[in-house]
């Protein structure tokens, strides 16, 4: 009879270890889907490394990236909630915090000054030297516009001193330079690298970012390009899933600029650009970071002041407010 109840005590310690262990794996979280939306360039360009890791099956959440041409692709998607978090234009993100009254937060800069002015006419030297120009850029009131406008009123000039000529794609500024080496352009990266590759008169002229940093000093010292923005209500219930997404945003970030080779390819294989050997000239312009906290701040609401003080429009009618920054 021993022998009997020690047998039935050491069944039961088993089974209720192993019941305990199935509870156990069951207990194992599924990794959180996340909705990703990023735009065809630089912001897109810091993600590939993340994208390589999701297709493995590596990755800490499950992802689902979207690439869009323009930013006001989007807007929409994040205000209707088919998006948890974007990469957008720093002006963007303030608009579209002021568009969902609050809904979103920026959780990291994720490119800093990508806008160069493009020409082959060598004899400017002075910002002042645009005077006269005819200047080639994209969409009214996006990005480029109001670096220009505002770097313009610093230097004392106005749009009427030049000739603003604006184009619905970047390829369309790259394709008038590819024709005429003299004209003079506005392009982000990795445009800029594309149309110098086209046409071997054209060079660099001017750094917007450099250019910002002459008229700002220390306060807002940099251009802030893109940002990533997460939808609250998606944060408040996958806060976890979003601290994931950012150590695994700010190591694919690290791995771009550390490894262009690979990286080239990875940026070719995602669409990005065309081929490995443009791709490998242009990463190292495309001032791709992962910036957060305070730095995040400082830098994030020194430019939307600029922007504000320039045109209130910029950034949706007014400052996004202090649960703007994560």
């Amino acid at each position: 009879m021993k022998k009997t109840a020690k047998k039935i005590l050491t069944l039961g310690i088993t089974f209720a270890l192993l019941a305990a262990t199935l509870l156990g794996c069951g207990a194992v979280s599924e990794p959180t889907t996340v909705r990703v939306g990023s735009m065809k360039g630089p912001t897109s360009i810091g993600l590939v490394f993340l994208m390589e890791e999701d297709e493995a099956g590596k990755a800490d959440n499950d992802y689902e990236f979207q690439m869009v041409t323009g930013a006001d692709e989007l807007l929409p998607l994040m205000i209707k909630g088919e998006l948890d978090i974007a990469l957008v234009p720093a002006n963007v993100a303030a608009v579209l915090y002021n568009k969902t009254e609050g809904g979103v937060a920026v959780i990291d800069i994720n490119t800093r000054g990508v806008l160069y002015m493009v020409s082959g006419d060598t004899t400017m030297q002075d910002f002042t030297d645009l005077k006269g120009k005819t200047i080639y850029l994209t969409g009214k009131g996006t990005t480029p516009d109001y670096v220009l406008q505002y770097l313009l009123a610093q230097n004392g000039m106005t749009t009427e001193d030049c000739t603003l000529e604006y184009k619905s794609e970047a390829t369309e500024v790259a394709a008038v330079l590819a024709e005429d080496s003299n004209a003079v352009g506005l392009l982000p990266q990795p445009f800029v690298t594309a149309a110098c590759a086209q046409n071997e008169a054209l060079s660099i002229v001017f750094s917007m970012d450099e250019e910002w940093s002459k008229v700002c000093g220390d306060e807002g010292a940099s251009t802030v390009t893109g940002v990533t923005v997460v939808r609250k209500e998606f944060l408040e219930k996958n806060e976890d899933a979003v601290k994931a997404f950012l150590k695994e945003h700010a190591d694919s970030a690290d791995a771009i600029n550390k490894d262009t080779e690979v990286g080239a390819g990875l940026v070719v294989k995602a669409g990005i650009i065309a081929k490995e050997p443009l791709a490998k000239k242009a990463i190292p312009f495309c001032s791709i970071v992962c910036t957060t906290g305070e730095e995040m701040k400082t830098a994030l609401s020194a430019y939307l002041e600029v922007l504000f003080g320039q045109s209130p429009e910029a950034v949706g009618g007014k400052l996004p407010g202090e649960d703007f920054y994560y």
